[in-house]
């Protein structure tokens, strides 16, 4: 239903589906996500800063959730797995990590359009079975 509502709100009203229902209800379940994910941050940290809204982490999301592969239920943890474990690996490389990072990413947007998500699922991808 919200993929119908995304491409064509008007078609979903043709067919007699009012989609507004089911926006506030994803809409409420997010926020309610959300909700609890802040209270388990604040609990496992023992404190909370106005650091923790910074811009900065929300943009660690999304590059997470596009590396990972947006629009997948696993492609976001499999992008956080990824991201986690090439930051650990460069900053014990290189003081300089984040100048690797980026052109990684960047190189990650532009070849592997789906994310690394879309590079799994590719034909003869590594790891895949051979028919």
């Amino acid at each position: 239903m919200l993929s119908g509502a995304r491409q064509s709100e008007r078609r979903l009203q043709a067919l007699g589906i009012a989609p507004y229902p089911y926006k506030l209800a994803a809409f409420i379940l997010s926020g309610m996500g959300a909700a609890l994910a802040g209270a388990l941050m604040a609990n496992y940290a023992r404190f909370v800063s106005p650091d923790m809204l910074a811009w900065t982490k929300s943009g660690e999301l999304m590059i997470m959730v596009i590396l990972g592969g947006v629009g997948t239920l696993m492609g976001p943890v499999l992008g956080a797995i990824a991201l986690v474990g090439l930051e650990y690996w460069l900053a014990g490389l290189t003081e300089h990590w984040q100048f690797v990072l980026g052109p990684l990413l960047i190189a990650v947007v532009l070849f592997a359009r789906g994310g690394l998500m879309a590079l799994l699922r590719r034909p003869g991808a590594p790891g895949r079975a051979q028919a």
